[in-house]
């Protein structure tokens, strides 16, 4: 008796690399990350950062036992939802909603689906979306970046319990460090007309989410990934590329309303999103033209909602939104076979 076909769904992987190999090395490629992002804020990060993970795992151990599935934990893709989702987090996110956040995001966007490569949104973006829906004052909370108290005591809204309103901690933030406005440099430059010089983000001084003010590296992670060929280049080039040329334009347009190009890139987690999100093997598209299409189209929607929209970052919903058209870019994009004569009929 012949052994069964076994389906799988994307990603197929060839070059006799394992799913469980790309995985493992993205995680690799995340930890000086993280590690950044816990010298940054300290306690408060470390606990995030191993609360948002550590739900991420339970929850993808729960829907497989419930499905009757044998774990995927080996896998090692819950744990880069949750890595990827806690960096997007803000340092003084409660660690409950930290929770709520790693369960929503394999539950809804990860196990609802299917499991691995049949989800439709990245799963860590999804997580992210739902706890902005539902916590939007925790959310926008934010706390400078190197207090000196960081490693001696954590976050006054840290371990605020569940359904208490978080206390406020605008005090104790001006106290950690002097100057202290509270402002993302998205927000600053959105609302006050500021724009905040580079070296802030290179540096990490900059306010921000846990992992959105290391530059640096992002990119070191993202050429590895793609030294290794575990990245699709083509992906990060078009997203950073695609919203730098569209700032380049805005400010040629009006030099004194819009800001330059590096500010545009460095600001926010379009570097986060650009590298590590939208390049999901799963939620990208699998044709040549497609990724091109797929990259420019996040990095000029991210551009159009901080410009025109409410919100002062958009790298959260144009990934989104990309992932939603990426069947419809798979289908109008598809690569000339070899030897088929335009206009022929099969």
């Amino acid at each position: 008796m012949k052994a069964p076909i076994e389906l799988r769904s994307s990603p197929h992987v060839k070059r006799g690399v394992s799913v469980e190999r790309i995985m493992r090395n993205v995680v690799l490629a995340l930890l000086p990350i993280c590690a950044f992002a816990v010298w940054q804020y300290g306690l408060s990060a470390l606990a995030l950062i191993v609360t948002v993970t550590a739900t991420c795992l339970a929850t993808e151990r729960f829907f497989n036992w419930m499905a009757g599935r044998p774990g995927t934990l080996s896998d090692w893709s819950a744990a880069i939802t949750g890595l990827l989702l806690a960096l997007t987090l803000p340092p003084a996110f409660p660690l409950w909603m930290g929770a709520v956040a790693g369960f929503a995001a394999i539950a809804l966007g990860k196990a609802l689906f299917g499991g691995l490569g049949q989800n439709v949104f990245n799963p860590a973006l999804v997580g992210r979306a739902f706890v902005q829906a539902a916590f939007p004052v925790s959310i926008s909370t934010w706390v400078p970046a190197f207090a000196p108290g960081r490693f001696a005591e954590f976050i006054p809204t840290t371990f605020t319990l569940p359904l208490m309103a978080p206390p406020d901690i605008s005090a104790w933030a001006k106290g950690a460090l002097d100057g202290f406005t509270g402002a993302t440099p998205l927000a600053l430059w959105k609302f006050e007309n500021q724009v905040t010089p580079p070296d802030a983000f290179l540096s990490g001084a900059a306010t921000a989410s846990a992992g959105e003010t290391t530059a640096v590296l992002i990119l070191l992670g993202g050429l590895y990934l793609v030294a290794r060929r575990f990245m699709d280049w083509r992906i990060p080039v078009a997203v950073l590329g695609s919203a730098a040329l569209a700032a380049w334009a805005f400010q040629l347009w009006d030099p004194a309303r819009y800001p330059d190009p590096g500010f545009v890139l460095l600001s926010g987690g379009l570097m986060l999103g650009a590298a590590f999100m939208a390049t999901d093997m799963a939620t990208s598209p699998v044709t040549p033209l497609g990724v091109w299409i797929y990259g420019a189209l996040i990095g000029v929607v991210t551009v159009m909602i901080r410009y025109f929209g409410g919100l002062t970052e958009g790298v959260m919903y144009a990934i989104l939104l990309g992932n939603a058209l990426v069947p419809l870019i798979d289908q109008y994009t598809p690569p000339r076979v070899f030897g088929d004569v335009k206009g022929t009929k099969p």
